[in-house]
């Protein structure tokens, strides 16, 4: 449920009438769906709304390279379902990198059929021991004539398994470290491609692990040139960070409505719960931080959308108090809903559950720290953290 009005300053006509119709598509047609009961009910109803976000056009601003837009779609998407959030976020991460590569053939193939919703992307980046770290890349691509040969696992990626192409990034010289990192588009029916099997977490979310062995790719699929995978993930993470605040500002929205909701509904003591002021206190605390995230948020996505090279201290900044700040409204709207925010029926209860995650993926929060720590001293001319 996106309001444009605390960030107008930051958006176009085009974009507050954008934020009215994703917030009445979200609810009439997103936010009735029921809750997958099952990893493989998850996985089913991400590939219904991918057709149905496809087909009603709401994966257009990634083409468009709107990040206003985005944030606005993923906003609204996100306080109905935080399943359908995911899904436009990985067509988003799986597909930037190509459009930044300006790589015509692929961009060719696979773009249309991302935004009509016939094709799953997913973004392969994580491994076993390369998270936060991704220097420790250990998947290798050797170049074998035309072809790349990719050897390696990958894990926590979204959409493994019913994706149909891995944006996957592997090292192709590991003597330079990130440095020797390179990304390629990877079909997901490439033989020696393999789905290893899925992860289960507590919010419905396709996550799993696929693996390759001797996985030969052209070497067309190649994203930019050999060793540029690094900072093209990094460029995407950058220009993408922006949409993960938004998503949090989705998740604490429709908390604080939920919570308002109930207090003023629910009577305790011959009160309802608003009128206590330990409830008004909690509310206000849940709306000026609500308020403050999405001024950071849309702050970002407006330079980046006005033409900023890079947006490394704005994202970093908004995704790591969007984020915590979601986590601490929808953890008050549980509290304020007592029995009824714990129940799984209970749209908190979904928001408590899927909220965590955003404070972990694209960089945690930690992570954010330090970028802004870093940008900060970098300008003032006394450098980073070793």
């Amino acid at each position: 449920m996106p309001d444009p009005t605390t960030v107008r300053a930051f958006l176009a006509e085009s974009h507050v009438a954008l934020a009215a119709r994703a917030a009445g598509y979200a609810a009439r047609e997103i936010a009735p769906l029921p809750e997958p009961a099952d990893d493989a009910a998850a996985r089913a109803q991400a590939r219904d709304l991918l057709a149905q976000l496809g087909q009603a056009g709401w994966f257009a601003p990634i083409a468009d390279q709107d990040l206003r837009a985005a944030c606005l779609v993923r906003e609204a998407l996100a306080g109905a379902s935080p399943l359908a959030d995911a899904v436009f976020a990985l067509q988003a991460l799986g597909t930037v990198p190509i459009l930044l590569a300006g790589a015509r053939e692929l961009k060719d193939r696979w773009l249309p059929a991302v935004l009509a919703g016939r094709a799953m992307a997913s973004f392969a980046m994580t491994e076993p021991e390369a998270g936060t770290d991704a220097a420790a890349i250990a998947t290798a691509a050797r170049r074998d004539g035309n072809d790349y040969v990719l050897t390696g696992m990958k894990t926590l990626i979204s959409n493994a398994g019913i994706a149909d192409f891995y944006t996957v990034f592997a090292s192709t010289d590991r003597t330079k470290g990130n440095k020797g990192i390179s990304a390629f588009v990877v079909p997901a029916d490439t033989p020696g491609l393999r789905f290893v099997g899925p992860l289960v977490l507590s919010a419905p979310h396709p996550l799993g692990e696929i693996a390759f062995a001797d996985c030969r790719v052209p070497a067309s699929s190649r994203l930019g040139a050999e060793g540029e995978g690094f900072k093209l993930g990094l460029a995407t993470l950058d220009r993408l960070r922006a949409t993960v605040a938004a998503a949090a500002c989705g998740m604490a929205a429709r908390a604080l409505h939920e919570a308002v909701a109930h207090a003023t509904r629910r009577r305790q003591f011959g009160h309802t719960l608003g009128e206590f002021q330990l409830i008004q206190e909690k509310l206000a605390r849940m709306a000026t931080d609500l308020t403050a995230a999405r001024l950071l948020t849309y702050r970002a996505a407006w330079e980046k959308d006005r033409g900023a090279e890079r947006v490394t201290l704005e994202a970093a900044m908004a995704k790591a108090f969007a984020t915590e700040a979601a986590q601490r409204i929808v953890d008050d709207a549980v509290q304020i809903l007592g029995g009824r925010g714990v129940l799984a029926s209970h749209p908190v209860d979904r928001l408590y559950r899927a909220v965590r995650a955003l404070r972990i993926y694209e960089g945690t929060t930690e992570i954010q720290h330090l970028i802004v720590a870093g940008e900060l001293l970098k300008r003032a001319g006394g450098g980073g953290a070793a």
